[in-house]
């Protein structure tokens, strides 16, 4: 017969045997590694292609990790989001777009487009400027500058000047009477700007500089600055120093007030610090000084932070989901509880419903929040994983749930904080606390899944080091595969083989645990 089935999202838990800084690998972790040694076990695909993003290289999160989870599918993220949104023109009715126009309109301002120029589609797509610019003229602006930030990574070295040609021509395109587009600065991404992880805050400081208040070396066009610049140094494009364009000593187009600037790159681990600068820059922001702070309408193509909010406004919304395990779950009369402390709260609830703030029914759907302390997690990395494992046991014990979720935040949490030991102890912390569910689960007879969303802790150290020779932190997530395990299950529960499965593997293996058939549009379970 069927049982009823707990599921643990162990937050930020990549499984892998490479060791940057592994604080997985390291901690003390008997029940973790019993699931994923005894018990049937494989490891999935939380990242890149497996959950909607456009390449392997892109590291999962939270957000995105939740939907596939909670709907069993692969929709959409990032770059193909953005695709299907300027194609059938949704991009143009959002709030953000809208605001952007109205706030460049009402104040006589200038629309600015700051990101990658090429067409690597990792961080960004010259072609999402070009129909953004395109609709600034249908919409009746009369200024738009563009500051460039020059690829050489996710396209060849020194292919710069192709796509400065086609912004070029878009412009002598689309410039008359009344429209005027063009270059206002420029630079290499691994010098200015796109600074990730906050490795090297003086790169967004120069990025500062060079679009918002158009101080640096000026240049008439912007062939002439990539040719000047290569010329003397011998930079490939991604190494060339921030630039301005203008005449006479004037800049072409300085960030101002009344102003609206959207950051196009829809890759989000370098575009959180120049949203910060742009967002925060009234709100005691301080990790550089910002002689100028315009008063400005800031947002990005997509939200890069889900957990900071950061942009607050951004141009894409997350994919409209259907088909969702909650749903049919409450269509087949299933009591499902969920639970977790505010820093993952949304994820279990929101994220896990398809980006859906309501219930499907108020009746079946039980959402326990535990609050989160306000407190560098790096001083408490236990969090509330003692919290929310009394709830866990208490409703399991209750009888009264056929499925129950959670989210233990602290792998990803502490590990953002890149501090490594730290990071251990919020593993550890999760570990302990999950033999109290494991038990509940054998006493009431439940089975158990345990898995996580995506890597982060698994890799808490960067490439070089600090100037003391200890290893550089790592604050970012990974790409690594994460742990999944079945404990208790009914007799004869076998994991298929096979590496291809992901996230979205997991809602048809719920289900079928549940003894249930998963819908049509979800992906197979993992389960034989």
């Amino acid at each position: 017969m069927a049982k009823p089935v707990v599921l643990v999202v162990m937050d930020g838990v990549g499984w892998t045997e490479k060791d940057k800084g592994n604080a997985v690998l390291h901690a003390y972790k008997p029940q973790i590694d019993e699931l994923m040694t005894k018990w049937p076990h494989t490891t999935i695909k939380a990242s890149g292609t497996a959950v909607g993003l456009p390449s392997d290289d892109d590291m999962g999160n939270s957000e995105v990790g939740h939907n596939a989870l909670g709907c069993g599918q692969i929709y959409s993220q990032g770059a193909k989001l953005v695709n299907e949104s300027i194609e059938s023109g949704s991009i143009y009715q959002s709030s953000a777009w809208k605001d952007a126009v109205a706030y460049a309109k009402e104040h006589g301002g200038k629309m600015h487009f700051l990101g990658l120029l090429s067409d690597g589609n990792v961080h960004s797509n010259i072609s999402h400027l070009i129909a953004l610019i395109k609709e600034c003229k249908a919409e009746g602006l009369n200024e738009v500058r563009v500051h460039a930030l020059l690829d050489g990574r996710d396209v060849p070295e020194t292919s710069a000047l192709q796509y400065v040609d086609q912004m070029e021509d878009l412009f002598k395109e689309l410039n008359d009477g009344t429209f005027h587009a063009c270059f206002a600065s420029g630079g290499g991404r691994m010098v200015i700007t796109m600074d990730r992880y906050e490795a090297d805050w003086s790169m967004v400081e120069k990025g500062w500089q060079t679009h918002v208040m158009g101080e640096g070396r000026m240049f008439p066009t912007f062939r002439e600055a990539v040719e000047t610049l290569r010329a003397e140094g011998n930079y490939t494009d991604q190494f060339l120093p921030g630039f301005v364009i203008g005449e006479n000593g004037t800049p072409a187009g300085t960030i101002d007030d009344g102003d609206s600037v959207i950051l196009y790159n829809f890759r989000g681990d370098r575009a959180v610090e120049i949203s910060k600068a742009f967002d925060y820059m009234n709100s005691g922001f301080d990790s550089f000084n910002q002689v100028k702070k315009p008063k400005v309408y800031y947002a990005g193509m997509l939200q890069y932070d889900g957990d900071l909010k950061l942009p607050e406004h951004f141009l894409v919304e997350p994919p409209h989901i259907e088909h969702t395990m909650s749903g049919f779950l409450v269509e087949k009369g299933v009591n499902s509880y969920a639970c977790s402390e505010t820093q993952k709260f949304g994820h279990v609830t929101y994220f896990w419903n398809g980006n859906r703030s309501e219930k499907f029914s108020e009746e079946l759907e039980t959402w326990v929040e535990v609050p989160s302390d306000i407190i560098p997690f790096e001083l408490k990395p236990w969090m509330k994983a003692t919290e929310v494992t009394d709830l866990m046991v208490e409703a399991i014990e209750s009888g009264k749930y056929q499925f129950l979720r959670c989210n233990y935040p602290n792998g990803d949490m502490v590990g953002h904080t890149g501090n490594y030991e730290a990071t251990i102890i919020g593993v550890e912390s999760v570990d302990l606390n999950l033999r109290r569910v494991m038990d509940a689960c054998k006493k009431m007879d439940y089975t158990l899944i345990v898995t996580a969303d995506h890597g982060n802790s698994d890799e808490m150290y960067d490439k070089g080091t600090n100037p003391d020779g200890s290893p550089k932190p790592k604050t970012s997530h990974s790409l690594a595969r994460v742990p999944f395990a079945i404990y208790n299950g009914p007799e004869g529960t076998e994991v298929k083989e096979g590496n291809g499965f992901g996230l979205a593997n997991v809602a048809a293996t719920v289900v079928k645990l549940l003894g249930y058939e998963p819908p049509k549009e979800w992906l197979e379970s993992i389960i034989k």
